[in-house]
């Protein structure tokens, strides 16, 4: 999927106010759409701002602190072979892991070591040296007062074995690191830090979220995975680009392909283009959470149905830029 990921923008203090910042991201966005981009995702500390500008947060974005001790008591199994430092190997588990979520951008090959430097990363593998299913990179730095304060970047699980086994060697730091931080989005949106505790006291901070927009409704349709097993052929009425006009498509999935053309029927389902990129990554789980969140349709069955064919995925961007 051709996608724009947008950074480091910002306007000077003493120009604020004179909408610059939507002049900077449409002329940006202007010349990505000519480069061939499909969907933007960007990270913000203003959502409400880029909320006006048709972006859309898909999921929540928490950063996790535990206990060391408390994980030490929870995760106790035998532990996989774990080996230091990434290999071919494990940058393949990391490809193949991110293709069961919606939003896990394709790592360029030169984003590893990279970003092994830049963030200072240590990097372990877990399971057999060929074929390993887990992945782990964190930070480490020295106290204030006493130990270190430790920092999960990457956790890549292929499965519950690789989940504790990883789990149980971030408890083996209880000694000089007094709690575990996994950095926002570090986690996947599954509960794997809470099933095994026997103490709940984790400590779950909301973050600014990974957000998105479609660019070519159209194209992105067509270039989006789609589950083959399900089949959907509904009119749609999605908000113009320039917003106070609505489009008509009719939206077909069938044997795994998708098409978004033009017609002339009234739409069952009415998506602003916010909605439309929540839909579009999986972020509506039901029908009662698309209706609370304004998605207006001539009944529940035709809303149940349009959710559907995107939750066969769950959303989920760990990587920042």
């Amino acid at each position: 999927m051709p996608s724009a990921l947008l950074s480091a923008g910002c306007v000077a203090p003493e120009e604020r106010g004179a909408q610059l910042s939507v002049d900077m991201l449409a002329e940006r966005l202007r010349h990505l759409r000519d480069q061939g981009a499909v969907v933007s995702t960007l990270w913000t500390t203003s959502s409400a701002y880029v909320r006006r500008l048709h972006w859309e947060a898909p999921v929540p974005v928490f950063a996790w602190s535990i206990a060391t001790d408390d994980l030490k008591r929870a995760y106790t199994r035998p532990a996989l072979p774990v080996t230091h430092g990434r290999t071919p190997q494990s940058d393949d588990i990391q490809r193949h892991l991110a293709r069961h979520w919606n939003g896990a951008v394709l790592r360029p090959p030169w984003w590893p070591a990279w970003t092994d430097r830049k963030q200072e990363l240590t990097t372990y593998r877990f399971g057999p040296e060929q074929s390993p299913t887990g992945l782990l990179s964190l930070t480490t730095k020295r106290s204030a007062r006493h130990g270190m304060e430790l920092t999960v970047h990457d956790f890549w699980a292929a499965d519950e074995e690789a989940i504790t086994a990883m789990m149980a060697f971030l408890a083996s730091h209880h000694t000089r690191a007094p709690a575990i931080r996994f950095r926002r989005s570090a986690l996947p949106p599954y509960p794997a830090l809470l099933h095994n505790l026997h103490r709940y006291r984790p400590t779950a901070e909301a973050w600014h979220p990974w957000m998105l927009r479609i660019l070519d409704p159209q194209e992105a349709v067509r270039l989006r995975g789609w589950p083959a097993a399900d089949e959907i052929t509904m009119p749609l009425e999605i908000e113009g680009e320039n917003g106070g006009t609505w489009d008509r498509y009719l939206l077909k999935v069938k044997d795994g392909a998708g098409q978004l053309t033009k017609t002339h029927a009234a739409g069952e389902v009415r998506l602003t283009l916010r909605q439309l990129a929540v839909w579009y990554a999986g972020g509506y789980r039901t029908a009662a959470s698309a209706h609370l969140a304004g998605i207006t349709a001539r009944s529940k069955e035709a809303l149940t149905g349009l959710i559907h064919v995107t939750t066969e995925h769950e959303p989920w961007l760990p990587d920042h830029f």
